[in-house]
């Protein structure tokens, strides 16, 4: 089991399931969002329990996803797909989950959008989109 929190402390959860690979999203969205890329971890919907959700609010960021976010603190929690038929996932944004997360990055994805300010030169798969 795993543990994580925002900054402040306000939106706890935990996560009862083995981290997969985690992936690193270069799009213009998760930029914005976080302030640099988004590394993140996907898990069942049913592995994720939110223990205090008290600050939690969502962004829907397009017709396809929402992003949750403390309200207090403004950390970038989660990545949820709205077509829960299809994705029965829910991407955690690694840094929020407490260490030892005993997972690591796999790929990058949306390096087409990268900014122009890094370089991604660790040797992992890239995607263009």
């Amino acid at each position: 089991m795993y543990q994580g929190s925002c900054l402040c402390g306000t939106v706890t959860f935990q996560i009862n399931t083995k981290l997969g690979k985690a992936d690193a999203c270069h799009c213009v969205q998760c930029r914005k969002w976080t302030g640099h890329f988004l590394p993140s971890v996907e898990c069942d919907r049913e592995s994720l329990q939110l223990t205090n959700k008290t600050g939690l609010k969502w962004y829907q960021s397009s017709d396809k996803v929402r992003r949750g976010f403390c309200e207090q603190c403004g950390s970038s929690l989660f990545f949820d797909p709205l077509d829960r038929e299809k994705h029965r996932w829910i991407a955690v944004a690694l840094g929020t989950i407490d260490a030892p997360t005993d997972t690591q990055l796999g790929l990058h994805i949306f390096v087409a959008e990268k900014g122009d300010y890094y370089e991604l030169n660790d040797g992992l798969p890239q995607n263009q989109h």
